[in-house]
């Protein structure tokens, strides 16, 4: 039997366990056991932006229903594809469940994509699969980091890139909302090795959390967000937003008007506070939309370049951050539907990370 959890798209908190029949499967396709993913607060923000961004389109379900989509590790268990064994390990884009059917194409020694029908107008970095019978010993020994952090430390270069290659729209300052989120631990960290020209580096956090994201030593400063108040309206500043609170994101914009150079929202580490609605503001607010800048830089710079710059530097923060870092690991359906509503509801700490499987 295949197993699957489904999140109710309109109230994340409620779940249901479905149980389906293992196909048959056609030729060119293959069978993975998926054995195990990371669930962080990255994962509700692809709840939350499932429909304006497609993440709901990745593994269909029967709405009012929706499968998250997760980073994970999986087996090949049959294979009906040329150059696909049976045994083979493979990391990338899976949905919360114990199977999928997949079906390679663009087959390398290091990769594939998953060419089935539905998700062939779906950004491509989310289609791509690594097959990791090559990967050195340091990194199969990171399996749990790299399902945790590589994919939240990659939006972190790439938000970091983005920055960098429009000269950072002028800011002497950048404000990283959530910055104890993974995501924004990340950022902090590359911001703050940007060497000759780097603005100063702002963490907005909550009060309970500025400890922790002191204690990573990457930000100049760090600031609750009852304090916006009090910061230097006259600082040219950019702004890039895990949090996804309305308010906060208002405060900011209240606070800093025409010298907010840049704001942007990368998730929602807040995703039951109310969202951003401006009414006249002298800055946009818009989705950071992480797969456009990856796919501009593999014009710039060559394909796949950007993903190994972002690789190297997520294996060099993840090794960093040991020791701050706590993995849990959760296996079962009981179990794993209880961390997703831990997460739904903010609950979980912010050195804490989750590994499950449904195995």
């Amino acid at each position: 039997m295949i197993t699957q959890i489904q999140v109710r798209r309109s109230s994340f908190a409620e779940t249901q366990v479905v149980s389906l029949d293992m196909p048959d499967l056609a030729e060119g396709e293959i069978l993975v056991a998926i054995d195990k993913f990371a669930m962080t607060a990255n994962n509700v923000s692809y709840a939350l932006s499932g429909d304006m961004i497609g993440y709901w389109k990745f593994f269909p379900a029967t709405e009012p229903w929706g499968i998250v989509p997760v980073w994970g590790f999986a087996d090949v268990v049959v294979s009906r594809a040329p150059g696909i064994a049976v045994g083979e390990r493979i990391w990338g884009f899976l949905p919360m469940a114990s199977h999928l059917v997949m079906r390679p194409a663009a087959v390398t020694d290091r990769s594939f994509t998953d060419a089935v029908t539905h998700r062939s107008e779906l950004p491509a970095l989310y289609n791509n699969y690594q097959r990791t019978s090559g990967d050195p010993a340091a990194l199969t020994a990171m399996e749990d980091e790299r399902c945790v952090l590589f994919p939240l430390f990659s939006t972190s270069y790439v938000l970091y890139d983005y920055l960098v290659d429009n000269a950072f729209f002028g800011a002497q300052q950048v404000l990283v909302g959530s910055a104890s989120s993974k995501t924004g631990l990340g950022l902090t960290n590359l911001l703050s090795r940007h060497g000759d020209g780097r603005p100063r580096v702002v963490g907005l956090t909550s009060p309970g959390n500025v400890g922790f994201v002191e204690s990573l030593g990457t930000c100049d400063e760090v600031v609750t967000y009852d304090t916006i108040a009090a910061m230097d309206p006259t600082i040219p500043t950019g702004f890039v937003d895990m949090s996804g609170a309305g308010d906060v994101v208002s405060a900011i914009h209240g606070q800093f008007g025409a010298q907010l150079k840049l704001s942007c929202a990368v998730g929602a580490t807040h995703w039951g506070a109310g969202r951003y609605r401006p009414e006249q503001s002298a800055t946009p607010h818009p989705f950071f939309f992480a797969p456009a800048q990856f796919a501009k830089r593999d014009v710039d710079w060559g394909p796949g370049e950007i993903m190994r710059r972002a690789q190297t530097e997520s294996v060099r923060i993840a090794i960093e951050m040991r020791g701050n870092l706590d993995i849990r690991h959760e296996q079962g359906s009981d179990a794993v539907t209880a961390s997703w509503r831990s997460l739904v509801e903010n609950a979980i700490a912010p050195n804490a990370a989750i590994m499950a499987s449904l195995r």
